[in-house]
């Protein structure tokens, strides 16, 4: 058998670049907990010192809200699918996936947008279309339908979870290792906790899936393999994992981490010597040979000539990182192409319309873009599914282009005037009527959608 757990050179390499980037989007206690690996000790400085500094780190999660913010404008109007033809049943099932892709009621928009989020933090993540075994084989569609077989469904994955894979000369899969861990129990009553290990090979035609359990405290168990067989996109002859990938100039996590970093010890640096500065340190002036100990609960005998005093910085210093840390500050939220959220909240800033109008016709962009990437991912991913079970449907996905609350009044207004210029399409009526129906409703059911969809169709 082959070494199911070697890695790919790349995973390899990028490993603990997802961990930080995903350390960074969280947050938290999270962060706080592998606060060692981002807090930079000083030159030559104390151990102790060191780990009183570390015990007091804050982190402002900017680029976390960064990208919150484009997951839930992307989807704040969601993806509108359209499946067109005369098979019925078929359009009742893709109704239904869409309302829960993984059979655990995750409607596909709510799907997709941990998606979105996955590969904003590390630049990619993957789905994997399943159906379900049967035990006993089918003998044409109708007892597929039957036994359940046909039921397609979609399981996310993580960048971190495709340890290895190939591809060919078209950049398609030629074959994938999946990993993931969990901890279980056979028993709630069994008092030890198990890690088990799960590895799944996929090719074009077949599956593998492996199995190892570890018992706490324990060596690790042999390697089994627990099933095998063809998968659901055999027939079509493609490994049956799709990827969403965010362009280089579009990671998010990749374009901010550093900044996001640099000002977390900046400000963690800033805050310590304010703090040490609440401790003034005191100073005696004397030519004497200074032996006297001074504390709250002593006193000190100075000469006349003496003179005491208490250390205590100009605060320039303080004001020069004031200033850095918000220059970081609006530095991340411009490589992130949302200058116009990056300005202190204690500073106005006077924009005329025209350059409001700019800096968010930049932001809009790069949304559209992030749009045309998450629809043609669906797109692809539901095109598998309606050829792998055959049902001779048309498959479209648009909307997520669109990302101001005001614009549906716009675009209402541009089609009644479209359709006042008398063009004699009827074509071109049903389509305006359906387009602006779809949008208008993007958060209905998809089976009420199919419905107002066939019923213009109908009427038109």
């Amino acid at each position: 058998m082959f070494d199911i757990d070697r890695e790919h050179p790349d995973y390899k390499s990028q490993r603990q670049v997802w961990q930080k980037y995903r350390d960074l989007y969280v947050g938290g206690e999270q962060f706080k907990a592998n606060a060692g690996r981002y807090l930079i000790s000083r030159q030559r400085e104390p151990g102790d010192v060191y780990q009183e500094r570390l015990s007091r780190v804050f982190y402002e999660n900017y680029v976390g809200s960064i990208v919150d913010w484009y997951a839930a404008t992307l989807f704040r109007r969601e993806p509108v699918m359209e499946f067109e033809g005369k098979n019925e049943p078929a359009r009742k099932f893709f109704g239904e996936l869409v309302e829960d892709v993984d059979r655990t009621g995750t409607a596909l928009a709510d799907f997709f947008r941990k998606q979105f989020v996955e590969s904003m933090v590390t630049g990619k993540s993957y789905v994997l279309v399943d159906f379900p075994r049967t035990e006993t084989p089918a003998g044409n569609r109708g007892e597929e339908d039957a036994l359940g077989a046909s039921r397609a469904y979609l399981v996310a994955y993580s960048a971190e979870d495709l340890i290895n894979w190939s591809t060919d000369e078209q950049g398609n899969f030629e074959w994938v290792v999946l990993r993931t861990e969990s901890l279980r129990k056979d028993r709630v009553e069994d008092a030890e906790w198990q890690r088990e290990t799960r590895w799944m090979h996929f090719d074009k035609q077949t599956f593998r899936r492996f199995r190892q359990v570890t018992k706490e405290g324990g060596a690790a168990g042999a390697v089994e393999l627990v099933d095998e067989g063809t998968h659901g996109l055999a027939k079509l002859n493609r490994v049956p994992l799709f990827g969403l990938r965010i362009p280089e100039g579009a990671w998010m996590l990749n374009r901010a981490g550093l900044l996001q970093l640099e000002h977390f010890n900046k400000s963690n640096a800033l805050a310590w010597a304010l703090t040490m500065g609440l401790f003034a340190m005191p100073v005696v002036y004397s030519d004497r040979e200074w032996r006297q100990m001074v504390g709250e609960s002593y006193y000190i005998q100075l000469g006349p000539d003496d003179r005491f005093g208490w250390t205590e910085p100009e605060g320039k210093v303080y004001q020069i990182a004031a200033e850095n840390l918000t220059r970081l500050q609006e530095e991340i939220y411009r490589v992130c192409y949302l200058p116009q959220a990056g300005a202190p909240l204690s500073q106005g800033r006077v924009q005329s319309g025209a350059s409001k109008q700019l800096d968010f016709s930049i932001t809009q962009e790069i949304l559209r873009a992030y749009g045309d990437a998450v629809k043609e991912q669906i797109r692809r991913i539901l095109m598998a599914v309606e050829a792998a079970r055959g049902d001779g449907l048309a498959v479209a996905v648009t909307g997520m282009d669109e990302f101001d609350i005001a614009e549906f009044t716009g675009e209402l207004e541009d089609a009644h005037q479209l359709l006042a210029l008398g063009v004699s399409s009827p074509t071109l009526k049903k389509e305006v009527q359906k387009r602006l129906a779809l949008k208008f409703l993007a958060d209905a059911r998809q089976d009420v959608k199919d419905r107002i969809v066939t019923e213009i169709e109908a009427n038109g």
